[in-house]
Formats: C-alpha cells, sequence, structure tokens
C-alpha cells in the first residue's frame, strides 16, 4: 500500500484512534487479514469471522510488527475504531486507488475468471508494473486487499468480481471503479441463489454499468459468443470490444485446434494484425479466456506480436486449477478441484479427454475423479446426471463418483448412459477414492480431479502426487 499516516487513514474510514500515541506513524506494509502474514508495517484487519473472530489476534499482529489494528472495538493495542470493518477497508481501498493513476480493469463471469484473471496479469506485467489478486480473492474483502497492494508505480490493477445477488457488482464497483470491465460468460454457477441465467446476467451486467463512458475512456470487453453477454452492450455507455470465435468479433481466434497434449493452438487476430498463438494451458475452455485478455492487451497498446507470444508463454498462476503434474511413473494428475460448475465441468471433461488422446493409443486410460457441484438448487440433480452422461458420450475410460447424494447422481447419470460395468463407481469420500486409484493406476493414465470448493477434492490429487516429487509441474 502506499504509506499513510494513521491519522490519514482514520480519517479515511472515519476511524476512532485507541491506544495509538503517535498517530503520525506509517503505514508501510501490506494490508492483511491474517495474523500469519503480518510484516513490519503492515495494517491488520480484525475480521468476525463465523469460526474464528480476528480480535483474537489482535495482540499477536503488533507482536509481529502491524502498526495498528483495524477493529470494532478496543482491544489494548493500537487500533482503529470503526462501526463496520469491511465498509472501512472498502473506503481506504477506494482513497489509496483513487490516488493513483493505475489503469483498473475488472473482470466477471460465471466461470473461467480466474484463469483469465492470470493471463491479463501475466500480459500486462510486460507492460508495466501491475498489480492482480492472489488465487480468487473476489469478494467485498478480498477485492480491497488486492487493491491497496497497488503503490505509487503501479500501472495496472486487475480486479476479479464474484457475485452471489443481485448488487454485489454493483458494490464492489463502487469501491474500486474500473475503466475497462470484462464480462466473461453468463453460466449456472450460484443458480441455485440466482434463481435462473436471465437473473445471473443482471447481476453480471452490473460491471458494464459501472463504467465511464465512451468519452470518458471506459471500455466494456464483452464475450461476442454468449448472447446474454453480447446483449449487455446496450447497459453501457462505454464503448464495446468483442472478443470470441463469432465473425464480428473485434479480436477473434480461427482455425482452432489442439495439440496431441490437449493445448490449443489457433490464430490470433485483432484490428491491428494476426499472429499465431499455442497457448501451454489445457482444454480448449481456454481460447475463450486467452482472447477476453487478448483484448484487454490489445485495449491496453499491446501489438498482436507481443500479446501471441505473452499468451504463448503464460502458465497457471493459481493452484489447483488445471494443474497438470505427470508422476515420475509415467500417471498425470490433473488437478483442478478448487471449485467446479456445470460449465467448467463439461469443458475439464473435454480436456480430459483431449490430453487423454495419446495416452489411450498407448493403452492409457482416462480417469474422471468428480465431486459434487454446489448451490445448483432445483437444478443440482439434473446438472449431475448431464455430466455422468457426458462423461460416458465422451468415452472416459473411468468416472469415479464421490461423495453423498450427489455423486450418486453423477454415478447414476453415466450408468444409464450405458456404464453398465466397471466404467464408473461410486465411493464415500476421498480417502476411498485415493486407495481405488492407487490400486488401479498404471502408467500413461491421465487423472482429472474436479468438485466444488466444499468437497475438498483436491485431498484427493495431493496424495497422488505424495510420492511424485521427481514429476514435472506443466504450465508453472
Amino acid at each position: 500500500m502506499i504509506a499513510l499516516s494513521l491519522a490519514e487513514i482514520a480519517a479515511i474510514v472515519g476511524g476512532q484512534p485507541h491506544d495509538i500515541p503517535d498517530q503520525s506513524v506509517r503505514v508501510t506494509g501490506s494490508v492483511v487479514y491474517d495474523s500469519r502474514a503480518v510484516e513490519p508495517g503492515s495494517l491488520f484487519a480484525a475480521f468476525a469471522g463465523e469460526r474464528v473472530d480476528g480480535h483474537d489476534y489482535a495482540e499477536r499482529a503488533v507482536a509481529a510488527g502491524a502498526v495498528a489494528v483495524l477493529a470494532t472495538r478496543p482491544l489494548g493495542v493500537p487500533a482503529l475504531v470503526v462501526d463496520d470493518v469491511v465498509q472501512a477497508l472498502g473506503a481506504l481501498a477506494g482513497a489509496v486507488v483513487d490516488r493513483l493513476g493505475a489503469t483498473t480493469v475488472a473482470l466477471t463471469g460465471s466461470a473461467g475468471k480466474t484463469s483469465t484473471k492470470d493471463l491479463i496479469a501475466q500480459l500486462l506485467c510486460r507492460l508495466g508494473p501491475t498489480v492482480w489478486p492472489e488465487g480468487n480473492l473476489n469478494n467485498e474483502i478480498g477485492l480491497p486487499v488486492t487493491a491497496l497492494r497497488a503503490v505509487e508505480d503501479t500501472r495496472f490493477l486487475v480486479l476479479e468480481m464474484g457475485a452471489r445477488y443481485i448488487g454485489d457488482i454493483r458494490y464492489l464497483t463502487g469501491l474500486v471503479p474500473p475503466r475497462i470491465g470484462l464480462v466473461l460468460n453468463v453460466g449456472t454457477a450460484h443458480i441455485g441463489e440466482f434463481g435462473g441465467r436471465e437473473q445471473i446476467a443482471l447481476a453480471k451486467g452490473e460491471m458494464v454499468e459501472s463504467l465511464p463512458s465512451a468519452a470518458e475512456g471506459g471500455v466494456a470487453v464483452l464475450n461476442a459468443d454468449d448472447p446474454l453477454v453480447r446483449a449487455m452492450s446496450s447497459r453501457t455507455k462505454a464503448r464495446v470490444l468483442l472478443f470470441g470465435e463469432a465473425g464480428e468479433a473485434d479480436v477473434r481466434a480461427e482455425n482452432v485446434r489442439l495439440t496431441g497434449s490437449g493445448q490449443p493452438s489457433f490464430l490470433l487476430r485483432t484490428p491491428s494484425g494476426c499472429s499465431d498463438v499455442t497457448l501451454r494451458l489445457y482444454g480448449e475452455h481456454h481460447v475463450s479466456n486467452a482472447l477476453a485478455a487478448a483484448a484487454v492487451a490489445h485495449e491496453l497498446g499491446m501489438s498482436v506480436d507481443e500479446i501471441a507470444v505473452a499468451l504463448s508463454e503464460a502458465g497457471t498462476l493459481s493452484r489447483w486449477r488445471m494443474e497438470v503434474t505427470e508422476r515420475a511413473d509415467g500417471v498425470t494428475i490433473v488437478n483442478d478441484a478448487y471449485n467446479a460448475n456445470p460449465e467448467s465441468m463439461r469443458a475439464a471433461l473435454r480436456a480430459l479427454v483431449a490430453m487423454g488422446g495419446a495416452s489411450r493409443a498407448a493403452g492409457g486410460r482416462t480417469w474422471a475423479v468428480l465431486g459434487p457441484m454446489a448451490e445448483l438448487g432445483d437444478d443440482s440433480l439434473a446438472e449431475h446426471d448431464a455430466v455422468g452422461r457426458l462423461a460416458v458420450r465422451l468415452n472416459v475410460s473411468k468416472l469415479v463418483a464421490v461423495g453423498g447424494r450427489e455423486a450418486s447422481w453423477l454415478q447414476l447419470g453415466a450408468y444409464n448412459e450405458g456404464s453398465w460395468g466397471e466404467e464408473s463407481v461410486h465411493v464415500s469420500d476421498a480417502r476411498a477414492a485415493v486407495d481405488l486409484l492407487r490400486s488401479e493406476l498404471r502408467p500413461g493414465d491421465v487423472v482429472l480431479v474436479k468438485a466444488s470448493r466444499s468437497a475438498g477434492l483436491e485431498r484427493v490429487a495431493l496424495a497422488l502426487l505424495e510420492n511424485a516429487s521427481e514429476g514435472e509441474v506443466a504450465g508453472r
């Protein structure tokens, strides 16, 4: 964060100083909400969560070097006391970014946000100092924490914005208004909360409604291949830049194909020319993510050749998202267990099949180790059933459905589609899945592990890699 005195921060957030002998002391470190991440000069934000209250760690944070604590009550250590720590953090982020000359790029979408954010960051870093979220810090806490990492020389600030309800993105864009707003897609993630894709589109469209007008430099980057996203052009005063495979897209991919290992290759065409791209990422779904990143980079002055090189060299920055590791014994583990929704599940299955093409010719098999997709509401049974059926249609060698009711629906879908033998199995938990896989895997097999974050299915992938220290992590 840019260096501010405690007196300046108090004025911004409306905080009352307590136990602060010298308010001219400056916060020179990061703003953190985990006491283990405190460094000398930090400001520690004490949030009262459902299971842990950050106020209980205030003394530890100050002892570790925090200048003060942002809190809702006096704590006996230097503190700025506010009514609401979340709101105070947001106000501080907005004030800090407003003082900087950085260009703010914000993105949202039902799927692919984090992967696209990582690609945008790797492109913009070539143009100048760039700040972007670690992982998927995309809510009312994570977004301000990310924004507060910006310093005086930051040229680009990339922010990921998630939404569970109407108004969430409007709130986030109000904290740190973007100049460039990107909407990737409208899918079924959180459809249980929203009640339908049209409501999801209403929420995601709050991004483009927040943008400055075209005359003021506002740019809405929209997916030409998604009708609900493309229709958002009528909801913004910003200039619209379309990306996709549609012929009318300003930034588009032509001649899309997959390499033998399942990595997308295509001709990137922009208003300034065209160039060939071969991604290090796995799965055709990353073409759309790459085009979105390319559109942002093009808008900010990167040439098409520079974009193509940067995309071809970009890897995965966030963990457990199509994280590919080849074990020393020839088994490949694809850890995509950070989260899941019907769209990302289908994309991951297709990527698995593409990756397994060469290995199947040599006798290797494809394994889909799948867990529940959360927050689908009344659509949950149908969506899990559909994923199980798709695994069979794609000719995935083995389906392992892990968990309770939703997993049984996955396995039932596969069974009803024609998986009657040993091609699909339902196991109770991660441990049972690990035991099964350890006894069955053989060289050449490719294993996809994917579920919603709440399922914790990354434990399966990590267990299978415990003895794979000699493996090679691709895309890193």
